[in-house]
């Protein structure tokens, strides 16, 4: 679940990374306006820093 500020809300300009193996590009895009990301219940951004929260888990295929 994401807390949205509409009013504070913007897209930043994206950004060519080269980050991945190999040297490969991808674009990142970063945003502001977002007060809060809530998974499982727990908080893991407030204002676009993260928490220390890591309710996630791993998922990988063909592991059951």
């Amino acid at each position: 679940v994401n807390v949205i500020d509409f009013d504070a809300l913007q897209l930043h300009s994206p950004e060519v990374k080269f980050d991945l193996p190999a040297g490969g590009r991808r674009l990142n895009q970063t945003a502001s306006g977002y007060r809060a990301t809530i998974v499982s219940g727990k908080i893991i951004q407030r204002d676009g820093l993260p928490t220390g929260e890591l309710p996630g888990r791993l998922v990988r295929a063909g592991v059951r």
